[in-house]
């Protein structure tokens, strides 16, 4: 190989990698973009989460308290039954 074959093939090389990291170099802004933009919609559906968590824990407790109240209903009806018995 002649000094001037080896200078051109250093050349291209040498173009070769420059064009190889900035390809290197775009493919990595892409990757972190797609990476916070998963990140956000993490954040996002977390957020939705804990609010139906809480609506869900909302609710329970509406629940629960509406069967105590059924249950106190219930027992004073049962009162009142033995009491229009017994007269």
């Amino acid at each position: 190989m002649t000094l001037k074959t080896t200078l051109k093939l250093s050349a291209a090389a040498a173009s070769l990698a420059v064009l190889a990291g900035c390809a290197s170099s775009s493919a990595l802004e892409e990757v972190r973009t797609t990476a916070e933009s998963a990140q956000a919609d993490a954040a996002e559906a977390r957020s939705i989460a804990t609010q139906a968590q809480n609506t869900a824990n909302q609710a329970q407790r509406d629940a629960q308290a509406a069967l105590q109240m059924s249950q106190q209903n219930r027992e004073e009806m049962n009162r009142m039954f033995e009491r229009s018995m017994r007269k």
